[in-house]
């Protein structure tokens, strides 16, 4: 016949084996979340990291285009800003195929189509046809 001690201890017993048994099947419930949560920041990230990336190519983008405007230069004939929209193109690429959404296929730059006998407009020829144009409206319209 058992005494209420051994009775107490055998529940006690019992009562701690399945409160252990539930304490690891939770940890293990939170462990998988972690690890998910923890996926999921290194994703929003990497995420955040191209978004980063892509602005600073665009700001150098940018500051190429406006040197070689300045130059008076075409700007199909500049190899670094052909490089800095493929680069932009491959961090497009990269961020959507993080994100999941639509992935690009290839990153390739295409040369613009040049006709046979056209010949590049200069800007200042442009801008002197606007001003001349200005000048005369403004001389025809004071007599």
């Amino acid at each position: 016949m058992e005494t209420l001690f051994d009775k107490i201890r055998k529940d006690l017993k019992k009562g701690i084996e399945e409160g252990i048994a539930v304490l690891k099947e939770r940890a293990s419930v939170v462990s998988v979340k972690m690890n998910e949560l923890s996926e999921e920041g290194k994703r929003q990230y990497k995420i955040f990291n191209l978004n980063l990336k892509i602005q600073d190519q665009m700001k150098e983008l940018g500051g190429i285009t406006f040197t070689v405007l300045d130059r008076r230069k075409s700007l199909d004939e500049d190899k670094k800003i052909k490089a800095a929209f493929a680069e932009i193109k491959k961090l497009e690429w990269q961020l959507s195929k993080i994100e999941g959404g639509k992935i690009i296929k290839s990153v390739s730059v295409q040369k613009p189509v040049v006709k046979a006998n056209a010949k590049p407009k200069k800007i200042s020829q442009t801008l002197a046809k606007k001003t001349t144009t200005k000048a005369a409206k403004k001389f025809t319209a004071k007599k």
